[in-house]
């Protein structure tokens, strides 16, 4: 059996002068929805601080596929929603194989509730080579509620 362990990190703020993958120059971005005002390059860029939100509830999904294989050591993400209580999950997954097949590196459930809860960080550091799509599939409500996903901020090294 082969395995690989990943090291969670403390959730962090993003350090200023880290060096991020230009994500615009080396990949092609595929996004199930987004609403108008809040396009994914929200979210991938940074230049930005609204991210991107789905136009429709329900699962959405986040797919950046790269031109190059990468070799992915950080990943970096920030969800935030001050305006829903619920449930939110996210899978996390890679492939090797340009989509044919997926790997899942997390499977993570948070719990918003606003006014004290509206913000998850989560700040993975991994060994992934030869990464050729990196997808995230948010599921933003798990009682099948009208809330929207959302994503503040993915950043990867």
């Amino acid at each position: 059996m082969r395995k690989r362990q990943i090291s969670l990190t403390p959730p962090s703020i993003p350090p200023s002068g880290q060096t991020w993958l230009d994500v615009e120059r080396i990949a092609l971005v595929e996004v199930t929805s987004e609403e108008n005002g809040y396009p994914i390059e929200s979210a991938l860029i940074g230049e930005e601080n609204r991210g991107w939100r789905a136009a429709n509830s329900g699962t959405q999904t986040i797919r950046l596929v790269f031109d190059e294989p990468q070799n992915l050591r950080r990943i970096w993400l920030d969800f935030k929603d001050s305006e829903n209580a619920r449930t939110q999950e996210f899978v996390l997954r890679w492939s090797p194989d340009s989509g044919n097949s997926f790997r899942e590196i997390v499977r993570q459930q948070w719990n918003f509730s606003p006014p004290d809860s509206v913000r998850e960080v989560e700040d993975y550091a991994v060994e992934l080579s030869a990464v050729t799509a990196l997808e995230l599939i948010i599921v933003p409500d798990k009682s099948g509620g009208a809330a929207r996903a959302s994503l503040a901020s993915l950043r990867l090294r």
